[in-house]
Formats: structure tokens, sequence, C-alpha cells
């Protein structure tokens, strides 16, 4: 039996993240939790889903709140605040703008439920993932990001698409930032237990395309309706169901590494990491030279913006 709260549930991805958690049976408490002001979305949304609950003969606890008292006894926090991403940014320019805001959620776990899980999804996700865990004081397999996780979904699904298979016969990830300079590990790839590149057709695969449309998959969606919404949404309720079911799966999430990569770290990002009801642990891996050297690009990139972010909140947020 688990309780949940959604930090941002009156966001659409809050909203439908909060929903697609409530089907997980063995979740029995979810806290939608706003700022205040957003006392009617919440309480609509509240009946909103109540609704729905009993078309499906669901029952549980829901509740909204906008006071921390609420957070008590969380099993995972779902930290979701914070300013869009609009059409033609980049994720980083979020970074000062949603940084004040996480932190501050972070010290409000830590205060009210100091054995909970925070999940981030919060962009720029791998440097908000950081402020997180340093502002929460928690150790480091209790504080994990969406990161690459649904990047990693979306390279599946054009791999399925292109050699015509079940999309569960694809296994792949891409590890670095959650943005610009992701790293898709073909070396990883494999299509029904078959190493990717001992198929005849691996030759003629469009990787660089697959990887682009990968990278701007969450423009476009933008550009075209306004939002990411349902597969953002679907993601994060996988990485819940995977946490509070204890199931050991590795997926590909922001996580803070030491030395697990090519002896690559001291920062948070995209990783293959171990879940379960402690937390996100990373895999140990080693990559393709070719990718190592991504990676390491990635990991300079998010590592210079996470310590300009960091230097401006101890002006601004002394712990």
């Amino acid at each position: 039996m688990a309780k949940v709260t959604v930090i941002g549930a009156t966001g659409k991805v809050g909203q439908f993240a909060a929903y697609s958690v409530s089907r997980i049976p063995f979740v029995t408490n979810i806290v939608l939790f706003g700022r205040e002001g957003n006392e009617d979305v919440l309480e609509g949304t509240k009946c909103d889903f109540i609704d729905s609950f009993a078309a499906l003969g669901r029952n549980l606890d829901l509740e909204w709140s906008i006071n921390p008292e609420d957070l008590r006894d969380s099993d995972i926090v779902i930290i979701n605040s914070g300013v869009p991403r609009h059409k033609g940014q980049d994720r980083i320019d979020l970074a000062k703008k949603n940084a004040k805001i996480v932190a501050n959620y972070a010290k409000m776990i830590a205060a009210y439920s100091p054995d909970s899980i925070i999940l981030v999804v919060s962009n720029p996700v791998d440097v908000m993932t950081a402020v997180a865990l340093k502002y929460s004081g928690f150790p480091p397999n209790r504080v994990f990001g969406l990161g690459t996780h649904l990047d990693s979904m979306r390279l599946k699904s054009f791999v399925a698409d292109h050699f015509n298979v079940h999309v569960s016969e694809v296994h792949t990830r891409i590890v670095g930032e959650h943005g610009e300079s992701m790293v898709p590990l073909w070396s990883a790839t494999t299509i029904g237990g078959i190493q990717i590149q001992n198929l005849p057709a691996f030759s003629s695969l469009p990787k660089d395309e697959m990887v682009d449309r990968v990278r701007t998959a969450g423009l476009h969606i933008i550009e075209k309706s306004g939002a990411t919404i349902y597969g953002p949404a679907a993601a994060i309720s996988t990485l819940v169901r995977t946490v509070l079911g204890n199931e050991n799966r590795i997926l590909s999430v922001s996580a803070y590494i030491k030395s697990e990569v090519h002896n690559i770290g001291d920062v948070c990002i995209g990783v293959p990491a171990r879940l379960n009801r402690e937390g996100a642990f990373p895999v140990p891996i080693r990559i393709d030279e070719s990718e190592v050297t991504g990676f390491q690009q990635s990991v300079e990139k998010i590592r210079n913006v996470t310590s300009e972010i960091m230097a401006d909140l101890d002006q601004s947020m002394p712990l």
C-alpha cells in the first residue's frame, strides 16, 4: 500500500501523471498538491478523478492540498512544478527559473516527508535532479529524475517501427542529457535478444535521423499541440510502478553517478539504473569508445550548467 504526492498537479502533465498513477493497484492514497490560488483547479480535478474511479470501480483515498503537512508519509513525491518549456526554448534556458522552485519543494519534502523518494520531472530535469538532491539532503538513491527514460522509449518505438517488430522485442536506451547532447547506446541495443549490429538491416538503419527525431520530439509535439502530456505522464507512472512494485527493473533515469560509466561522474544525468523500493541505483556499464566520448561531452555540459545554477542558489538560498 502506498501514498504518492504529485506536486504541480494543476498542470496537464501533473494531472495525467496523477491519473495514470491512480491506476496502479497498490497505490492507495494520492495527494494532488498545488500552490495557493489554485484551489478551484485542484478541487475540480479531484471531482473529475472521483467520477472516473466510479466508472472504473476504483477505490482509493484522493485529496488535494496546498498545505505542506499533507506531504507526510508519502512513499514517492513527484516534483512536476515549474515554468513550462515553450516553442523554440532550450531546456537549459529554464534552469535558473525552475531551480528556486525545485529547491523550495525539496526542502519542504525533507521537512515533512523525510523518508520518501523524490522523482523529479521539472526541466531541465538533470539539473533539477541535482538541485533536489542537494536541497533535500537525501541520499542519492532516493532522488532521481525522469531523465532519458521517455527518450529511450521514443527510440525503442522508432526502431520497432523500422524493423516491423513488436515494441517489446526492442531493448535500447539513451544516456546523457535529456536534451541536445543525448547519446544513443547502439552497442546496448537488441531486437529479440539479438545485437542490432548483427542484423543485416542495421546497415540501412537511419540512426542519425532517428536520434534527431527523438531529440526534437518534445518540441515537435509542443509546436503541433501546445504541450507534451501523455508520453511524459505515462513514463512517470511507469517509474512509480517500478519503484513501488520493487521490480528491480533497469531503466534510464537521471541519477547521481560517481564512476559507474567509465569513471565519469559527479553529476546527475541519464544512465541505466536499477529501480526498487529503495530508489534508483546506477548500474556500472562499459560502452563503445564513440559513445564514451559523446557521454563525456554531455556530462561536461550538464556539470557546467549545474555548477552555475548551484552558485546562483548558494547566493539566494543558502542551505
